[in-house]
């Protein structure tokens, strides 16, 4: 996780107006929620995925980690949209029973799965181009200017960066248990874990309580200021958003293409 961070300040696109960046993942997100389509929700994902790797420099074997990352959870989620009761009917694709019950997947339930897993995989990817193409102050720097609430902001801000806090301390103490075959044996890893859970918490809540000391030092009143750097708006990036919008959107809307089956 933290990688995102690292990789987020070396993109080629860490220069791009953050402003755009921000207006284009998030516009586009909210197409592919609102049009439900999953034509547009795959040239999304592909689209998105080129445009940070090939574009943003971003390393493709990095990216495949960390997508792969929610793809479990959506995985997960679908077969149970997919798979449940069903009757005797002519759309299902298979079926099989567990004691009495007759479970299978129909082509309705196939079709909703599908567009839901490939719905939120998109949205993902929105916000993954979003998230290693420009760094967190700089979101935080968007919303202000789209005057989001200081609490919202700022509670977003320390969050995530406690977050890190929170990782490096657990990996700091994984490290130290291993080094001592903490979690050679199934009952030692477990009894390592609880301990680490104890010890992660203790030590964090600690840490966080330092750094807090170290901010109401310098004179932290509620209120984080960072220094914003002044980016031109590039009218030219503007006109490439909606030339790619209107596109993505024609291809997927065009039923004399896919036939208005998706």
């Amino acid at each position: 996780m933290i990688s995102i961070d690292k990789l987020a300040y070396v993109s080629e696109l860490r220069k791009v107006n953050p402003m755009e960046k921000f207006m284009f993942s998030i516009l586009t997100m909210i197409l592919c929620i609102s049009l439900n389509n999953i034509v547009y929700s795959v040239l999304v994902v592909l689209f998105m995925a080129a445009i940070t790797i090939f574009k943003g420099k971003i390393p493709a074997k990095s990216y495949g980690e960390l997508i792969l990352i929610p793809l479990v959870f959506l995985v997960i989620g679908i077969v149970t949209i997919a798979i449940n009761t069903v009757g005797d009917s002519k759309e299902i694709l298979f079926s099989f029973h567990i004691f009495n019950i007759k479970l299978g997947c129909t082509k309705t339930s196939f079709l909703m799965a599908s567009k839901i897993f490939f719905k939120a995989l998109a949205s993902v990817s929105c916000l993954y181009f979003l998230a290693l193409t420009t760094p967190v102050f700089e979101i935080l720097t968007v919303l202000r200017k789209f005057k989001a609430p200081k609490l919202f902001v700022e509670l977003m801000g320390l969050v995530y960066r406690f977050i890190f806090v929170l990782l490096d301390t657990a990996n700091m103490i994984f490290i130290s248990q291993n080094s001592r075959l903490g979690y050679s044996k199934i009952s030692t890893g477990y009894n390592s874990l609880g301990k680490l859970v104890t010890s992660l918490f203790i030590s964090s809540y600690k840490r966080s309580q330092d750094i807090y000391t170290a901010m109401e030092s310098r004179c932290y009143d509620g209120e984080i200021n960072l220094i914003e750097d002044n980016f031109k708006i590039s009218y030219r990036n503007i006109f490439i958003i909606i030339i790619v919008e209107v596109i993505l959107v024609t291809i997927s809307l065009s039923k004399n293409i896919f036939g208005g089956i998706i």
